[in-house]
């Protein structure tokens, strides 16, 4: 008795429907995983964290910036420029100050101008709304007589977090070199 000769086919799917189902297949474990894996970016903490870190140093930057640029020709839009960056104690010393800071500075005839060189959130407590920063910066004074000085500086800041916006509720110079704090 002969046995009949089976043939052997090149190809492992038989149907058109196998690869076709292979591949929905795959392609539904690769969207369950960017999907996953999408899903847990979005609710990470430490991504909302994060923004709220460059929100806090952006203002902060900012509102040093703005406390130390100030034109005689033009006081009351700069001392507006600081009341409108500041909150609390600081808020409060600006304006009670203000009238007699503002003689001062029309008399003197001076110009300052203030640029961030680099700046750090050092601390952030995202629920209590306040964070601290370390600010670089020059500042650069124009006297009446046409002198100019540049003088660098460290300032270390605390800003709150008042209607969504931070603000500088403290202000003062860092210590320099081995000089102690306090």
């Amino acid at each position: 008795m002969e046995r009949p000769v089976r043939r052997l086919t090149a190809s492992r799917f038989r149907t058109p429907h196998t690869a076709a189902l292979a591949l929905a297949l795959v392609a539904g474990g690769f969207a369950a995983w960017a999907g996953q894996d999408w899903y847990q970016a979005a609710h990470d903490d430490r991504a909302a964290y994060a923004v709220q870190r460059d929100a806090a140093l952006a203002a902060g930057e900012q509102a040093v910036q703005n406390l130390n640029t100030l034109d005689h020709r033009d006081v009351n839009q700069g001392l507006d420029l600081w009341e409108a960056s500041t909150t609390g104690e600081l808020h409060e010393q600006l304006s009670s100050g203000r009238a007699d800071f503002a003689d001062q500075v029309k008399e003197a005839r001076t110009v300052s101008t203030a640029r961030v060189l680099s700046g750090a959130v050092t601390e952030l407590d995202d629920r209590a709304g306040r964070a601290r920063l370390l600010v670089a910066l020059r500042v650069t004074v124009e006297a009446s007589d046409g002198t100019r000085t540049d003088k660098d500086s460290r300032m270390l800041g605390e800003l709150t977090r008042t209607d969504g916006r931070w603000k500088l509720s403290a202000l003062g110079q860092a210590p320099v070199g081995g000089t102690p704090a306090g």
